[in-house]
């Protein structure tokens, strides 16, 4: 390479900017010898886990880094988590700014981001480096969630999840309870995006018939900021801290069609929702349905008093018996917002406005 490069000086081209130079690299290892570190081009995080692969975070100068995670809301909270590790050892001046690629089932934090549903190669590799340059940094309320079982003579601590997206109880983590069941028997089937959502429609029409959720209203009580409310005849109620739910759809927005507070994922508010069963779901996806709006709140506390329900953090799913779910404030993340990418309900939006604008 310095053959080739005697008589031109290599300013690293476009995304020099995104580039870590092999001679910073060099010196970096010069200065520490006891901890000479070989970095590959790309980590792999089923190889890599995050906490070590940010930790080359720490190497660049403050406040620098950018990081694109390519995988799916799942593989995004797990390196979130990787990034809270770094608050806890008092690096918090080398945390990264987070984009992602989707490359998950529902992607509905990256759709909240403005990354998309669904990356299959469409757009080249240099286009998104520079939509990764172009973003724009912001802030992403993430929440404790603390599942602590009934009984007196329990000693087993509180189970507590991250929850980036949402919680629920009810028809929609059935359905991702089931799923999650197939995959762990046959994880190689569960390869498509595609033959993913039509494994979740097929629970979600078998769950129409069988209803194995109703009647959740006279097994739970709801507090909103410590108020208790009353329930109507529900099936499921979610917890929404993003926009999109479900693989795109803005579920808390609903039809559109009445005024409700806006929805945001930066202002330490959780918005409050209840559905009536599965074939609700459906209608709200397809925008022929509103949910049934419950409220907004900074803390939300569910007691399950009897039976056995299935519960979701994120689409982990798990079927949970008597217990109390607190949900409060745990941080914020630093992340990446591309304004640049349009969801179907901007280009629908659009289309609507060009539309008045021809009848004008």
């Amino acid at each position: 390479m310095k053959n080739s490069l005697k008589n031109e000086k290599c300013d690293f081209g476009e995304f020099k900017n995104l580039i870590i130079p092999p001679s910073y690299l060099t010196s970096i290892n010069q200065m520490r010898k006891d901890k000479k570190t070989d970095y590959a081009v790309v980590f792999d995080v089923t190889k890599t886990p995050p906490v070590k692969a940010l930790q080359l975070c720490t190497l660049l100068p403050c406040h620098s880094a950018r990081v694109l995670v390519c995988g799916g809301d799942g593989t995004v909270g797990w390196v979130l988590d990787a990034v809270d590790e770094m608050k806890i050892k008092g690096q918090e001046k080398y945390i990264p700014q987070v984009a992602v690629l989707p490359l998950g089932t529902g992607n509905d934090l990256s759709n909240t981001l403005g990354w998309g549903t669904g990356y299959a190669g469409e757009i080249p590799v240099a286009q998104v480096l520079r939509n990764v340059m172009e973003a724009d940094g912001i802030k992403l309320d993430r929440w404790k969630v603390q599942v602590t079982n009934k009984g007196y003579y329990n000693l087993r601590k509180p189970k507590e999840f991250t929850m980036n997206n949402y919680f629920s109880v009810g028809p929609d983590a059935l359905m991702a309870l089931n799923f999650h069941a197939h995959r762990e028997k046959a994880p190689s089937l569960f390869s498509s995006r595609i033959l993913n959502k039509a494994v979740y429609l097929f629970y979600g029409t078998k769950d129409c018939l069988v209803q194995e959720c109703k009647d959740l209203n006279k097994k739970v009580e709801l507090e909103l900021d410590g108020e208790r409310v009353e329930l109507p005849n529900l099936e499921g109620i979610i917890v929404l801290n993003i926009g999109y739910w479900g693989g795109g759809c803005r579920l808390w927005e609903g039809m559109g069609d009445e005024t409700y507070p806006l929805a945001r994922h930066d202002d330490g508010l959780l918005e409050v929702v209840g559905v009536y069963g599965s074939f609700h779901c459906a209608q709200i996806q397809v925008k022929l349905a509103n949910p049934f709006r419950i409220g907004q709140a900074h803390t939300v506390r569910l007691i399950l008093k009897c039976s056995m329900m299935p519960m979701q953090v994120d689409g982990e799913p798990w079927a949970q018996g008597p217990c109390t779910v607190t949900i409060t404030h745990k941080t914020h993340a630093l992340m990446l917002y591309f304004s640049g990418e349009q969801t179907d309900d901007d280009i629908s939006s659009t289309s609507d406005q060009e539309d008045i604008k021809e009848t004008e």
